[in-house]
């Protein structure tokens, strides 16, 4: 009796899935969204392969240029290629966006479903580090901070966003293993002597998919808004490299007399939070199985 509760809730979740992906295909929202998002990917990483300028090259000859033939984007207050700064700092900010939403929204399902799981002395000792880290002043930690890390580069920036940015995503997992955990294919897995991790692995998280996923998606664009902002203010990507931020700092002051440089970069990142945000509505009504627009998607 035991195996048929797993095997029964192994069938329903690849039934689940299928599902999920087949309204992924009906969604425009999703489909719109995820394409822009691949779209800003590719031209981060293609984008230095389209231009004969490097994100570092000096164009004497061509100072605050507007865009034209031979710089598609202009230049900026030096003669540095707007296009192949503005690809690099697409290219730096998607990156460290990834990374940050990745280790955050792992650190944080990892803490979440031991707390919940095991309960006890457990969880009254994870959520005590957590309860801990919400009371720091995050910004003000990495403003002490980040000077401090600067030689380690951005891994080390792209790291200490991630350990600032967990609690709350812990938090919501937790309460949800709570209610998991009592579940009958949980403990038909207890009962057939399946360890606890392999139970967290294989039998909770799988259910906490639709929450993680999107929880992921909106962690992206909070970490893009985040590393620009440090950017703006010199606490994020530092020179020679450029992040978004930094080439929005950069033309903030001539956004009215050379608009080029900075509505460029503010445009892309204001295209990707938005891609993001419609992306991750979109991801939340399809793998939210009890929602009514999912069920239109279906």
């Amino acid at each position: 009796m035991s195996t048929d509760a797993v095997n029964t809730e192994a069938v329903v979740l690849r039934g689940r899935g299928a599902t999920a992906g087949r309204a992924l295909l009906r969604s425009p929202g999703a489909l719109t969204g995820l394409a822009l998002i691949a779209g800003l990917f590719v031209l981060a990483y293609a984008g230095p392969y389209m231009t004969n300028w490097n994100y570092t090259d000096i164009d004497y000859t061509a100072l605050r240029s507007a865009p034209g033939a031979r710089h598609w984007m202009g230049t900026s207050r030096i003669g540095q290629d707007v296009f192949a700064q503005t690809v690099r700092g697409l290219q730096k900010s998607l990156l460290i966006g990834a990374l940050v939403a990745l280790a955050s929204t792992a650190l944080g399902a990892a803490f979440g479903t031991c707390a919940g799981y095991f309960g006890g002395w457990v969880d009254r000792m994870l959520m005590f580090v957590v309860d801990l880290m919400l009371v720091i002043p995050g910004f003000l930690l990495l403003v002490l901070l980040v000077p401090r890390l600067r030689g380690l580069g951005w891994p080390a920036f792209a790291g200490l966003l991630a350990a600032l940015g967990w609690m709350i995503t812990a938090r919501a997992v937790r309460i949800m293993t709570l209610s998991l955990r009592e579940r009958p294919f949980v403990a038909a897995a207890q009962h057939m002597g399946v360890g606890p991790f392999r139970i967290i692995v294989r039998h909770v998280l799988p259910h906490l998919a639709s929450f993680l996923i999107t929880d992921a998606t909106v962690a992206v664009a909070a970490a893009v808004i985040s590393e620009t902002g440090l950017s703006y203010f010199g606490f994020g990507v530092q020179p020679p490299d450029v992040s978004l931020g930094t080439l929005i700092a950069s033309g903030s002051d001539v956004a009215l007399t050379c608009p080029w440089m900075f509505f460029f970069p503010a445009g892309l990142l204001l295209l990707f939070v938005l891609a993001v945000h419609l992306a991750g509505d979109a991801l939340r009504d399809i793998l939210d199985l009890g929602s009514d627009r999912a069920g239109s998607l279906r």
